[in-house]
C-alpha cells in the first residue's frame, strides 16, 4: 500500500473555512460527553487548525503535537515520525484532519494506545482507526483543505469532459 499515488484519486473535495470550522464544532459536540479531557494532541500538520478549534470548544488548554508526516503533494509513502509524545494517551483525546488510509494512525495509536482518536473526515480504509469522525467521503476522493487552497477560477464541468 506504500507509495500510493494520485492516481488513486477521481474527485475533489474541496473545504472551505467555514465549512471546516463547522464540522470541528460539530466533533466538539460529538466529544464532549465523552470523556474529561486532559490534554489535546493534534497530529501535524493537518491536525493542528481542528486542535485549535476543539481545543477552545472543549475549553482544554494543554495542547501538544505529535508530528509524522506521509505525504507529498497527493502521493503516501513511508511513515516518518518527526516528533513523538511521551505517556499511553490515557485521558487524551487526538486529533486530526482526516483519516485516509489509517496509516497515520495506526502510528498514533501504537504510540499512545489508551488515547481517544477523533477524525473530522474519515475514509472506509481508515476508519477502524479513529474512535470518534464526523463525515464520511468515498477512498477515491481527495479532500482539499483551505490551507492547502487557493481561490482562483474554475472551468464548468462540461468544459473539463
Amino acid at each position: 500500500m506504500f507509495g500510493v499515488s494520485s492516481e488513486r484519486y477521481h474527485k475533489t473535495y474541496p473545504i472551505s473555512w467555514e465549512q471546516i470550522h463547522r464540522d470541528c464544532k460539530a466533533l466538539a459536540w460529538r466529544l464532549v460527553g465523552v470523556a474529561k479531557w486532559e490534554r489535546i494532541i493534534g497530529i501535524a500538520r493537518g491536525g493542528l487548525v481542528p486542535a485549535a478549534i476543539i481545543a477552545r470548544e472543549l475549553n482544554i488548554r494543554l495542547v501538544d503535537t505529535v508530528c509524522v508526516s506521509s505525504y507529498t503533494l497527493r502521493t503516501q509513502g513511508d511513515i516518518s515520525i518527526l516528533k513523538e509524545i511521551e505517556g499511553d494517551g490515557e485521558g487524551w483525546l487526538i486529533i486530526d484532519d482526516l483519516v485516509d488510509t489509517g496509516k497515520t494512525a495506526r502510528v498514533v495509536r501504537e504510540m499512545l494506545p489508551k488515547a481517544h482518536f477523533a477524525a473530522v473526515y474519515a475514509k472506509p480504509e481508515g476508519r477502524a482507526f479513529v474512535d470518534t469522525f464526523i463525515t464520511e467521503v468515498s477512498q477515491d476522493t481527495w479532500i482539499l483543505f483551505p490551507w492547502d487552497a487557493e481561490t482562483s477560477y474554475a472551468k464548468p464541468i462540461a468544459e473539463q469532459q
